[in-house]
């Protein structure tokens, strides 16, 4: 192959080095022993309502403490799997150093109250990310990719630099305790510009639309690295936006238009996983809806369920991606049952989804009253039908066992959503606005009928039978041009 990109060799290169160095032993030790603090931390927390704080820089609240657990956990795992995945790896104490560094930055960030020192882990969260992007250094799609996502974290940081300035200049607090004690005193015109660069840098950051491109972008990135992505990075957005709460809490527009981004990137996230081909971008196209839904949860009021969604979204991500060469594996077709489900099948759903979304509501008090409560629980009786369909049709039990083991399975779900949901409340309690419903909006009514229509279609198969949107979804959902991993120059014989 005369036009074979010269930097393959090195590639491999950089994949067969042995190394015997005890940096990969030592950081996983040290992330692990991370952990155990972290858990300790919040445990005393629990049992004896602790709260640690260094005044203006610091403060460790039940937010904080969650957030490290998870965090420092997911850390664990991956650094544990990448001893053997990325043995022989040339950059192997580089590639050690950065995600024990990128977690120590993230717990930094989830504790920061000094609003410099928050921008300043923010920052250095995404150049960390960037730099694991393009952690193989003579491949240049993964060099380009590195850059494209390093210019969308350079973007997010300096919105929440402006935000951040304008809201400390205005109410004179450099702390964001002392911002948020004074959010009264924000003119309101000031106060929606702040809160417009808030959104946006949760919104790149998370990856939501438009800005999806540099996460699709990201596939070059080891699958530890992915795994530590879609698991925590990509989490900051919710992160974000729930330290901010009383900040964007009292204007019904601005959630309304939260929910709106939100609702989009989740629908069109759940698009573009149904057209895809490669498991990497499949599970990018999921994360871009996961995300969209966990912003949707905060401009419903709900900051305590975002928190709840974006655990539960980390620990089911981190599997996918690190069990992903096995599902590549699987190649031989499943003699699992793919048709049309029966009319008992279609009932039995019914009245899962209608009984997911009462437990629902009887456990956490989603939807009991006429807010946006009401909306949180319609979208769990939505994901409820669907995954009762999607396991009914799957599923190789027999019929009769089928239609009864499948509800319980589900329903038991559910109540430990609703059971975590209400954990997680508790714990954060402590955070200013963990929960703050709004009013139902013209924006919800719109939201919930576009939700229900995008069921509809995926049940009926529209991406598959019409070509036109098929192949917009697949132009959509396409990455930066210089990060494509196969050009047709690379089979050039010539």
């Amino acid at each position: 192959m005369a036009d074979q990109p010269p930097n393959d060799t090195a590639r491999l290169a950089e994949t067969v080095a042995p190394t015997s160095s005890s940096v990969p032993q030592l950081a996983t030790a040290a992330v692990w022993a991370l952990f155990l603090l972290s858990s300790g931390v919040l445990a005393l927390s629990v049992t004896g309502e602790y709260e640690w704080a260094i005044p203006g820089v610091l403060v460790v609240d039940g937010l904080t403490t969650v957030m490290w657990v998870v965090v420092a956990f997911f850390s664990g795992i991956v650094h544990s799997y990448s001893r053997r995945y990325m043995a022989g790896d040339r950059y192997l104490d580089g590639f050690y150093g950065r995600i024990f560094a990128f977690t120590l930055v993230v717990m930094t960030m989830t504790a920061a109250d000094h609003v410099a020192l928050f921008a300043a882990a923010w920052l250095a969260m995404g150049l960390l990310m960037a730099s694991l992007i393009g952690h193989v250094r003579g491949w240049a799609q993964a060099q380009a990719a590195a850059r494209s996502a390093r210019r969308y974290f350079l973007a997010s940081s300096g919105l929440l630099a402006v935000g951040l300035i304008v809201l400390t200049w205005t109410t004179g607090a450099t702390s964001i305790t002392g911002i948020l004690g004074h959010v009264e005193s924000v003119p309101r015109g000031v106060g929606l510009v702040t809160i417009g660069c808030l959104v946006l840098a949760a919104m790149i950051q998370s990856a939501l639309f438009p800005f999806h491109t540099w996460l699709l972008s990201s596939m070059t990135a080891p699958t530890p690295a992915s795994a530590l992505m879609h698991a925590g990075f990509v989490n900051a957005g919710g992160i974000l936006l729930t330290r901010f709460a009383p900040l964007l809490a009292g204007e019904t527009a601005v959630m309304s238009g939260i929910v709106a981004v939100g609702g989009l990137s989740a629908l069109l996230g759940q698009a573009l996983l149904l057209v895809q081909t490669d498991i990497k971008r499949e599970l990018g196209a999921s994360t871009l809806a996961q995300m969209g839904f966990m912003i949707l949860q905060c401009g419903l009021g709900f900051f305590a369920a975002a928190v709840t969604h974006l655990i539960l979204h980390g620990f089911y991500k981190a599997y996918l991606f690190l069990s992903s060469g096995g599902a590549i594996e699987q190649t031989t077709p499943s003699k699992a049952n793919h048709g049309r489900l029966t009319l008992s099948s279609a009932v039995v759903s019914l009245f899962t989804a209608v009984g997911g979304g009462v437990l629902f509501a009887v456990l956490t008090g989603k939807g009991t009253e006429l807010n946006s409560g009401l909306f949180l629980m319609f979208v769990v009786v939505l994901t409820t039908m669907h995954a009762t369909r999607d396991i009914l049709r799957r599923a190789t039990l027999p019929p009769a066992v089928r239609l009864v083991s499948v509800p319980v399975v589900v329903l038991t779900a559910i109540g430990g959503y609703g059971l975590l949901f209400n954990a997680i409340s508790t714990l954060i309690a402590g955070a200013p606005m963990a929960k703050a419903p709004t009013e139902l909006t013209a924006v919800h009514l719109v939201a919930g009928a576009l939700f229900a229509l995008a069921y509809v279609a995926t049940e009926l198969g529209w991406h598959r039978s019409n070509k036109r949107l098929y192949v917009a979804l697949l132009n959509l959902s396409q990455p930066h041009p210089e990060t494509i991993l196969t050009q047709k120059s690379d089979y050039n014989d010539s």
